[in-house]
C-alpha cells in the first residue's frame, strides 16, 4: 500500500480557512490524506472565533494542535488546496491543484463563518472519497 497523499491548505495568512481546513481534513479525512496548512504570511493567531466554533461543532482544539505557518515549513506536497484569497499564491510543486473559492469570514458575524465551515467539511469529504475512489 502507498503512503496517503499530504495535501496542503493555502491562504494568505493561515490563520481561518486554512487552519479549518487542516483541523477538518484530520478529522474527517484522516484515513484517505494527511492535512498541512500554510499561508504566503504569518499571523500571530488563528482566529478566534474559528477557534471557538471548531471546538464546540466538533470538539475541535485548533490551538492546541495548529499554528500558523509559512509555506516553506510544510513537507512537500502531493495535492495544493488554495482557499480562494484572490492572491497569486507562489509555485508549490504538486500532482494536483485545486481552488475552493470561499469567502474569508474574518469580521464577519458566526452565520459567515458556519457557511464557510460547512463548506469546507462537504469539500474535504468530497476530496477524501476522490483519493480513496482512485487509491
Amino acid at each position: 500500500m502507498s503512503s496517503k497523499p499530504k495535501v496542503a491548505f493555502i491562504c494568505v495568512h493561515n490563520s481561518c480557512r486554512s487552519q479549518i481546513a487542516e483541523a477538518l481534513g484530520k478529522h474527517l479525512a484522516s484515513d484517505a490524506f494527511e492535512s498541512y496548512s500554510a499561508g504566503t504570511e504569518n499571523k500571530p493567531q488563528i482566529n478566534q472565533d474559528a477557534v471557538r466554533l471548531m471546538k464546540r461543532i466538533y470538539g475541535i482544539d485548533m490551538e492546541k494542535e495548529q499554528y500558523s505557518k509559512l509555506l516553506g515549513e510544510i513537507p512537500p506536497i502531493d495535492i495544493v488546496v488554495t482557499m480562494g484569497c484572490n492572491v497569486q499564491c507562489p509555485f508549490l510543486p504538486c500532482k494536483r491543484r485545486e481552488d475552493w473559492g470561499l469567502n474569508d469570514p474574518t469580521g464577519k458575524d458566526d452565520e459567515a463563518f458556519l457557511t464557510v465551515i460547512k463548506q469546507i467539511e462537504k469539500n474535504i469529504l468530497q476530496l477524501r472519497q476522490g483519493i480513496l475512489e482512485n487509491s
